[in-house]
């Protein structure tokens, strides 16, 4: 694919839909009268949050020929994603994602994606060659594993791209989107060889390299070839490792209302951090604050915040 706009900056690649998200807290969906209406999806998210950084951001994601894709692409801009390499699919909807907000730590997920997604039937001329091999990040799910074509059109982005600096990997394991944790365990296994950085919970380290044992997961995803290992470990904080350092970062207390957006809000400052070439331990710091930021939040993708806002909460200021 060929384009007149130069490179991008940050590629994000994958999960793009609706969310609507109910305005009433405490009640099931059959209860909730009144929702939001917001853009989300993973990588949508990720790629919102580090814009809010300044940087040149694209999306490669598809959406359905229907209203609903109309509002996408023009949110994504909006957000200041460009939405370029988002095509309009001419067989599948855009999806929707329904949630219930029980405070606070219960967010039940409802995808409706049903037979596919358009997100996941992105082809490999969706982008052109050189945002793919030159971009200075890349950041991909595993729910972009999940089923062809887009699989193996991440399998030839990754070859493409050919395991340069700044090649993440978000876990990001939605066991109803497989057929079984085996089968997301073989894809994601060889979509490691390709990254440069991985990032998940323990529940997606166990589907990864089978750990749980944060130490342990983080020296599994080393030994497969990432250069740094990033292991969430819920309320007792996160754990990176290199092969030369090891950083450990607290959990931020934080009065949760929705904690659904708060791992893609980490992922935007760490894409930050990253490309600013920060130390990892400012770098998670910052991941941190941003993902204890956005928790408090009732909504993902217009929850993101700026830099300023995130250093105000380390420094102390908010």
């Amino acid at each position: 694919m060929t384009v007149d706009r130069p490179v991008a900056e940050i590629l994000a690649i994958g999960r793009l839909g609706v969310d609507l998200y109910p305005l009433q807290d405490g009640v099931g969906l059959g209860e909730v009268t009144t929702f939001g209406k917001y853009l989300g999806g993973s990588a949508a998210n990720v790629a919102v949050a580090a814009a809010r950084y300044g940087h040149d951001t694209a999306l490669l994601s598809r959406v359905g020929d229907d209203p609903f894709g109309q509002y996408l692409r023009a949110e994504l801009e909006r957000l200041d994603v460009s939405a370029r390499f988002v095509a309009i699919d001419q067989t599948y909807k855009t999806p929707i994602t329904f949630c219930e907000i029980f405070p606070p730590d219960d967010f039940p997920l409802y995808f409706y994606r049903e037979p596919s997604a358009p997100d996941l039937q992105i082809l490999a001329d969706d982008v052109d060659d050189d945002t793919v091999r030159d971009a200075a990040l890349v950041w991909f799910t595993a729910t972009g594993l999940s089923e062809d074509p887009s699989r193996t059109t991440h399998l030839e982005l990754l070859a493409a791209r050919g395991r340069r600096a700044h090649t993440v990997f978000d876990l990001d394991y939605r066991p109803m989107f497989w057929d079984s944790a085996d089968e997301a365990r073989t894809w994601v296994q060889k979509a490691l060889t390709a990254a440069t950085v991985a990032v998940g919970n323990l529940e997606e380290c166990e589907v990864a390299v089978g750990e749980t044992e944060p130490e342990r997961a983080a020296d599994a995803l080393l030994d497969r070839g990432v250069e740094l290992a990033i292991v969430k470990q819920g309320p007792r904080g996160v754990l990176a490792k290199t092969r030369a350092e090891r950083i450990e970062i607290p959990a931020r207390t934080v009065e949760v209302v929705n904690g659904l957006g708060a791992g893609d809000a980490f992922g935007g400052a760490l894409c930050h951090g990253l490309l600013a070439d920060w130390d990892l331990d400012l770098t998670l710091t910052y991941a941190n604050a941003a993902g204890g930021i956005v928790a408090g939040r009732r909504e993902c993708s217009t929850a993101m915040p700026t830099e300023r806002e995130v250093a105000g909460v380390v420094n102390g200021d908010a």
